[in-house]
């Protein structure tokens, strides 16, 4: 879709506080097994668009009456007079200056209500739609008190207003009707496929109650799929938004978390088809198995080489087409970044931009798997505050990070030099990820859906290897993830078939191939800086064909 830019100019003194709204919702948390998360429908609407948050906590009541003194606002103490909320319109409402003036693109509108499924009680948001491509006047959000007497509180940074575009002349340009279901032969055998197949899975369900939560729930739409064959035909179907932030609005602390990932869906009984699957699937672990040992009689397989920079056609023949892992010792020793990264300098070079990183990460197993409930905005400096006074993987800047980070770090690029015998330049740009965090951050086992180049530029990082051969034995249950998410940690994986394995450590200056398919963990032993680069001389599109239990195949 093509990229459209909403504005939030702000005048003298202005400091809006706006950012992606939320899935989350606590009465959606509170709920037996979290299930009204399971409703598609109800996460996107929850998050599409942006939360206007509250500048100040105030308190406000209403005696019944129509006269606006009939209600009474009590901000916190120390408010200062321009933030806080007035009784302007009487009817019991009361309103919210927002600080901006927002403009969107010729014939948008935008649609301003309270955040959606996020009911109040003794209070209800107006909604309204403004014309934001012309309007040169602000607008304010309002509120009606329902219940007299009753006082009702709003928190600091609580969600006040939502706000998302709207297409002018859109709805007016619908042509309704309602027509038999007959009319369309192919939607109306759809339905009823459907239909017959949630009766049956209700039946299953009610005749052997899953043990897991997520089984109790057919996620055919939540995935995309339609019913009478699983199959996807509508390649922009979503399950997650991701709205991007206002760029320079002030970084707003404890940002929401999203909700974990429902588990698949359990095979439904042993047919001949599910039969003919588990054969096949024995058939390919026994020609990986085979094939590795295969390979193992060279001895170029039997190891993780570590060789000098190489000529392009060296590396693409003994490296990149036979999808063997190799450590470059000093591929980048003469980049200025080198000498230059150290934690002050970065610091001193970034100053207090605000970062998008990941935080609060040892409180969930799931850190990985759950990466959108981990986005956290910080300034720069504040990052590197933190991950230079402790340890461990609490808090992390990674390449899933990069694309919300490519204007803060821009200043970097001018310490990078070029790969150009392996990795294409002709956009000028130098196409990395950033990844920077202390000794202890650790990533769990798993394997990416592209050839990736890590380079090791500040500190060291110890990466455990696995060949795609290992790959029945090692869980893969969950997208690109093992259920074993550290390799090395004998007590978590009793059970566990034997693995080859290979362990290297990368200095700074080193660069470490990683094939595509290849599994990895990798633990940081220093406080370190490494990027990841993709953009290669050659074919790198191998996550097209990747399959996915969870939802249709849309990229890396």
């Amino acid at each position: 879709m093509q990229k459209m830019e909403i504005t939030c100019y702000v005048a003298q003194g202005w400091e809006p506080r706006i950012r992606p709204a939320s899935t989350k919702r606590d009465w959606m948390d509170d709920a037996p097994e979290s299930y009204p998360y399971r409703c598609l429908p109800l996460s996107i609407a929850n998050s599409h668009g942006w939360d206007i948050l509250s500048p100040c906590a105030f308190e406000v009541v209403w005696n019944g009456g129509q006269r606006p003194d009939d209600v009474t606002v009590t901000p916190a103490p120390g408010t200062p007079d321009h933030l806080k909320p007035v009784a302007l319109f009487g009817l019991g409402s009361f309103t919210i200056h927002v600080q901006g003036l927002f403009r969107t693109p010729e014939g948008w509108n935008l649609y301003v209500s309270g955040p959606p499924n996020a009911a109040k009680d003794g209070v209800a948001p107006l909604a309204g739609i403004v014309e934001t491509d012309w309007s040169p006047y602000t607008f304010t959000m309002n509120w009606r008190l329902t219940r007299p007497g009753q006082t009702v509180r709003f928190e600091e940074n609580e969600p006040i207003a939502h706000i998302f575009p709207v297409q002018r002349g859109a709805t007016e340009a619908m042509e309704p009707r309602v027509v038999p279901l007959s009319e369309n032969p192919e939607l109306e055998k759809a339905f009823h496929d459907w239909s017959r197949s949630r009766d049956a899975f209700q039946a299953r369900v009610a005749a052997h109650p899953p043990s897991k939560p997520a089984d109790k729930w057919q996620k055919l739409y939540y995935r995309g799929l339609m019913p009478e064959d699983g199959s996807c035909p509508f390649p922009h179907h979503q399950n997650k938004l991701r709205i991007q932030p206002f760029e320079n609005a002030p970084v707003i602390p404890d940002a929401p978390a999203t909700p974990p990932t429902p588990a698949p869906e359990t095979v439904k009984d042993q047919s001949a088809e599910l039969q003919d699957a588990l054969w096949k699937a024995a058939k390919y672990e026994w020609l990986l198995e085979t094939q590795q040992q295969q390979r193992s009689l060279n001895i170029a397989d039997r190891t993780v080489f570590r060789c000098e920079p190489m000529a392009a056609e060296d590396f693409l023949e003994d490296f990149y087409a036979p999808g063997r892992p190799v450590v470059i010792s000093g591929l980048v020793e003469d980049w200025p970044a080198r000498q230059k990264w150290t934690p002050d300098y970065l610091s001193n070079r970034i100053g207090s931009a605000p970062i998008e990183c990941q935080g609060e990460r040892t409180s969930n197993a799931r850190f990985e798997l759950d990466k959108d409930a981990h986005l956290r905005r910080m300034p720069f400096n504040s990052f590197m505050d933190v991950i230079t006074a402790q340890q461990g993987n609490e808090l992390y800047l990674t390449a899933y990070n990069s694309d919300a980070n490519t204007q803060a770090l821009e200043p970097l690029t001018k310490d990078l030099g070029r790969i150009d015998n392996l990795l294409d330049h002709s956009d000028g740009k130098t196409g990395g990820m950033m990844w920077i965090g202390p000794e202890g951050t650790f990533t769990p086992l798993h394997h990416d859906l592209t050839n990736n180049l890590l380079l090791q530029i500040t500190g060291r990082k110890r990466v455990v290897l696995l060949p795609p051969s290992e790959t029945p034995k090692l869980g893969n249950d969950v997208h690109v993830f093992s259920r074993y998410s550290d390799i090395l940690d004998d007590t978590a994986n009793a059970g566990r078939p034997e693995v080859r394995a290979f362990d290297v450590t990368l200095e700074p200056g080193d660069a470490l191939f990683l094939p595509i398919g290849w599994w990895h963990q990798v633990h940081a032993l220093d406080f370190s800086v490494s990027m990841t680069f993709t953009n290669f001389l050659w074919p790198n599109e191998g996550w097209k064909g990747h399959p996915s239990r969870t939802q249709c195949p849309d990229g890396p």
